[in-house]
């Protein structure tokens, strides 16, 4: 995770890049529109109602202006490492454009009629070297994602909207100018938000593996779970396609949280130091959040409330579900220990995150009981601090119990789970967790006791 310094410079690099992408940008978009118009029968996926969609010439403006951007952007990166995760999306966009046009080449279907003037000048341009093929995903739409993130951050808060109606248009353009079919949309968007969140700003990269916890066949368990959901939502979109295709987006999701499993890798969920997710995950994973979300609510229906666990050198210690914004105001302290559902907050916020259902190990708790005191540790006189997962039942229990430990509120684990299961009934601790829990007293305790 970086700071955004500026660096004296960095346009220099972000020349040497451009004079890498732009030749890379147009051979191998180039390569792709040959290959297809190659081949004998190229399928269009086109519904009924877009031979509504207008032909208006004058977007043609907006649909270029995406060039310039490209070029720009390069040039305005604070320092490298901004500059490097940029060039790594440019270049990813591509290669996954690219190879999707190869595997699954795709027409533009509809005869657009000749035009004239200004406009069509630039339509007798983009023609020159542009085909109706490299249609889904649309690359105009995955640039259009990667350049509106660049631009968004650039830009003075008071001038944003300006940024967001020139993407609109741009994203607009590609059906007006007909250029594009509707689906390409969706995709595009998908393929973009993916490139954003495998070369993140401001959170681990899903590329880098969990270091801190060992994976373990519950892994396997839960990553299998949600393969199952996610194989018949694909196989659906693509037998029945039409609107079912539009199963795909959850398959897509559901596949992404079954790797997560799999790969033992939280911050696939691209949890922020605020508590909030970058716009990226929330692309790809908005399926899954929402059922996320409702199994929250659903589970612990009958127990809305937060439990007081005790009261601890004047602080209120509070067990509980992720609280709603509003509920989060009425504490001055918070630690989240949920990977898998936002909550961003400007107050006192500490996190520990871990995947759900899945035990949270001894260095793990280590480290959480690490970020509990920091949180402790920043308290005032007179204060309430809320100590939550998604359900408040196992995650943040768990962690609770391994800090009344680490202060020697009590002497080993049966008592910590008799103060918590005393205010908070309902708490659910497997038999592998609390052997987590005795692991961490008697290891990372003891290491304590060394120093």
């Amino acid at each position: 995770m970086q700071t955004f310094t500026h660096q004296a410079g960095t346009w220099k690099w972000g020349v040497l890049c451009l004079l890498f992408l732009a030749p890379f940008f147009f051979l191998s978009y180039g390569f792709a529109n040959h290959y297809a118009a190659g081949l004998s029968d190229v399928p269009s996926i086109v519904f009924a109602w877009e031979k509504y969609i207008p032909l208006w010439p004058w977007t043609i403006v907006p649909y270029w202006s995406i060039d310039l951007f490209y070029g720009l952007s390069l040039l305005l990166c604070w320092n490298k490492f901004e500059l490097k995760q940029h060039v790594l999306r440019l270049f990813s966009a591509q290669l996954i454009s690219i190879s999707c046009f190869l595997l699954f080449p795709l027409k533009f279907s509809f005869e657009r009629p000749e035009l004239h003037g200004f406009f069509g000048l630039w339509f007798d341009i983009l023609m020159g070297f542009d085909k109706p093929f490299n249609q889904a995903p649309s690359l105009h739409i995955v640039l259009l994602i990667i350049l509106w993130d660049f631009y968004r951050r650039h830009v003075a808060s008071a001038y944003r909207w300006v940024v967001h109606l020139w993407s609109f248009l741009i994203g607009v353009s590609v059906l007006t100018t007909w250029q594009h079919h509707f689906i390409d949309i969706p995709t595009g968007i998908w393929v973009g938000a993916l490139c954003l969140w495998l070369f993140p700003l401001h959170t681990i990269s899903p590329l880098h593996a969990e270091k801190v916890q060992q994976r373990t066949l519950r892994h396997f368990k839960f990553a299998c779970y949600y393969l199952i959901v996610a194989m018949p939502l694909a196989f659906l979109a693509l037998y029945l396609q039409g609107w079912a295709l539009w199963l795909a987006y959850p398959a897509s999701s559901f596949f992404l949280v079954a790797c997560a499993y799999a790969l033992n890798r939280p911050h696939f969920f691209q949890k922020q130091a605020d508590g909030s997710m970058s716009i990226a995950a929330w692309i790809l994973f908005a399926p899954y959040l929402c059922l996320a979300k409702l199994n929250s609510r659903l589970w612990t229906r009958s127990h809305t409330e937060d439990s007081l666990i005790l009261n601890h050198n004047n602080t209120k210690i509070y067990l509980g579900r992720i609280p709603s914004h509003q509920h989060a105001k009425s504490y001055t302290g918070l630690l989240d220990c949920c990977a898998e559902l936002p909550l961003k907050q400007q107050q006192n916020y500490q996190q520990y995150l871990s995947l759900d259902l899945i035990p949270v190990q001894p260095e793990q708790l280590h480290l959480a009981v690490q970020a509990f005191n920091q949180l402790m540790s920043q308290r005032q006189s007179s204060n309430s601090v809320l100590i939550f997962c998604a359900l408040g039942y196992s995650r943040s229990s768990s962690v609770l119990a391994a800090w009344l430990i680490q202060t020697n509120q009590v002497d080993n684990v049966e008592a910590a789970i008799h103060i918590i299961r005393k205010a908070r009934p309902w708490i659910v601790l497997s038999a592998k967790q609390l052997g987590y829990i005795d692991t961490y007293q008697k290891e990372y305790l003891k290491q304590q006791v060394k120093t």
